[in-house]
C-alpha cells in the first residue's frame, strides 16, 4: 500500500507543536541560567547563617532582625523577608554538601531515573558515581528558587526532590505545574504502564518510552460523574486538552479526534485520540475505554498500528505506539494479552478523581457505621407551627 500523507492541518498541528517546543525549552534555559547565580547567593547566605548559629549560638531571632535591617540598608534589593532567609538556611541545610549528593542519595536512585538524567542521553554509556554526583550537583543550582521553596515543603525525601528537579529541567516546569506534579505523586507513576515495548522496540528507544508513560494517569480536572460512557470521556478531556496535555508529558502534539483511517474499499475505521510525539518522533494511538481491560483490545490496537505505520509514518519516524487507558486492568491478563501483539502497546488504568490517601480513607466512617449511627439517634419532636392569621386580623 502507498502511504498516504497527513491532513493540512495535521501537518500544521504537528509543525506548531515542534516549533512550540522549542521556543519553550529556550526560554526555559535562559531563565534557568539567569537563576544559577542567585540560588548559589541563597545557599551561601544560608551556609553563613548556619555556621553562626552553631559557633555563635544564634537563634532564631536573628533572622527577623537581618530581614529588617536588609530592607532599611538596602531598600532596592528584594528577595530578602523573614520568611525568604529561613528558607535560605533550610536549604543549605538540606544539602550542606551539594558536591556530594551521590555519596548518600543520587546511589540510590533508580536505572530509569538515572538514564534521564541530562548527561545521559546516550543509554549506552556508563555512569560513574562521580559524574551522577555532578549532575545532582548542577541541577541544584539550575532549579529556580522558587521552585526550591516548593520541594523543600512538599518533599522530604532527598531522591525524590533530585528526580523532581530533574524533571522540571528536562520539561521546563513552573512552578504551579511542579506542586501539581508532586500532589499527583507522579515519581510514583513514571514508567509504572504495562507494556511489551522490551519486545517490540530497540533498548534505547524502549526505555524512553517506557518512562514517557504513566499508571495511573489521573484526570482529576474533569468532573465526570459514574457510569459515563467512552464518548463522554472523550469529549471532555478535549474540552481541557491542556491540562489533558500536562498529565500525558511533554511533547504530546495533538494530531485528531474521532481521527479517520480508510481501510479498503468499504471499511472506514476512527481512533479516539491521535497524537504526535515531538521527542520519541512517532504517532501515539490512544484508546478509551470505560470498565475494565479486556484482551480484546489488544487486538484492536494492535490493529490501529499497523494502519497508522502504513499510511501515517513518514520514513524518519520512529514505530508508532499505542497507549490503552482503562478504569481498571489485571496485570496477568494485560501481560497475556500483549504477548502476541507484534506493535508496541502500552496499557494504563486512568482516574477522573483522585483516591483518599489510605490514613484518611480508613478513618471516615462507613455507610453501615451511619446508618447504624442515624437509627440511634432520637428523633426530634416536632416543632409546633403557628396557625396562619386571617386577612385583615390583629396582629
Amino acid at each position: 500500500m502507498s502511504k498516504s500523507k497527513l491532513t493540512p492541518r495535521a501537518e500544521y498541528a504537528k509543525l506548531l507543536g515542534e516549533i512550540k517546543s522549542r521556543i519553550q525549552t529556550s526560554q526555559t534555559r535562559a531563565v534557568l541560567s539567569v537563576n544559577a547565580e542567585l540560588v548559589r547567593l541563597y545557599w551561601d547566605i544560608g551556609r553563613i547563617l548556619d555556621d553562626r548559629q552553631i559557633k555563635e549560638g544564634y537563634g532564631t531571632g536573628v533572622i527577623p532582625r537581618l530581614a529588617k535591617d536588609i530592607r532599611n540598608e538596602l531598600p532596592e534589593v528584594k528577595g530578602f523577608s523573614e520568611r525568604n532567609i529561613d528558607s535560605m538556611l533550610r536549604f543549605h541545610r538540606a544539602y550542606p554538601q551539594p558536591e556530594g549528593l551521590s555519596q548518600q542519595a543520587v546511589a540510590k536512585l533508580t536505572s530509569p531515573q538515572v538514564s534521564q538524567l541530562p548527561a545521559a542521553k546516550d543509554q549506552k554509556a556508563t555512569i560513574s558515581p562521580q559524574s551522577v554526583a555532578n549532575i545532582a550537583e548542577s541541577l541544584l543550582w539550575l532549579i529556580p528558587w522558587g521552585h526550591h521553596t516548593v520541594l523543600l515543603s512538599k518533599v522530604k525525601d532527598l531522591n525524590h526532590r533530585l528526580w523532581y528537579m530533574q524533571q522540571t529541567l528536562h520539561h521546563g516546569w513552573s512552578r504551579n505545574v511542579l506542586g501539581l506534579m508532586i500532589d499527583n505523586q507522579s515519581h510514583q507513576r513514571q514508567g509504572n504502564a504495562i507494556t511489551n515495548f522490551p519486545e517490540r522496540l530497540p533498548p534505547a528507544q524502549s526505555d524512553l518510552v517506557v518512562q514517557s508513560l504513566k499508571d495511573p494517569y489521573i484526570f482529576d480536572f474533569l468532573t465526570l460523574t459514574e457510569p459515563f460512557l467512552e464518548r463522554e470521556l472523550e469529549t471532555n478531556l478535549l474540552r481541557h486538552l491542556e491540562k489533558f496535555l500536562l498529565e500525558l508529558g511533554k511533547g504530546f502534539a495533538f494530531v485528531g479526534r474521532q481521527y479517520h483511517i480508510d481501510v479498503g474499499d468499504d471499511d472506514d475505521f476512527y481512533i479516539d485520540l491521535l497524537f504526535y510525539h515531538l521527542h520519541l518522533r512517532c504517532f501515539v494511538v490512544i484508546d478509551l475505554k470505560t470498565g475494565a481491560f479486556k484482551p480484546e483490545y489488544a487486538g484492536k490496537m494492535n490493529f490501529y498500528l499497523s494502519v497508522v505505520d502504513d499510511k501515517l509514518r513518514h520514513a524518519q519516524d520512529a514505530p508508532s505506539i499505542g497507549l490503552i487507558l482503562c478504569q481498571d486492568r489485571n496485570r496477568v491478563v494485560a501481560e497475556y494479552a500483549l504477548r502476541g501483539m507484534n506493535k508496541p502497546i502500552g496499557i494504563s488504568e486512568y482516574q477522573v478523581t483522585r483516591a483518599l490517601p489510605k490514613e484518611l480513607a480508613s478513618s471516615l466512617p462507613t455507610i453501615e457505621a451511619i446508618e447504624a449511627e442515624l437509627a440511634e439517634t432520637p428523633k426530634a419532636e416536632p416543632k409546633q407551627t403557628r396557625k396562619p392569621r386571617k386577612k385583615g386580623g390583629k396582629r
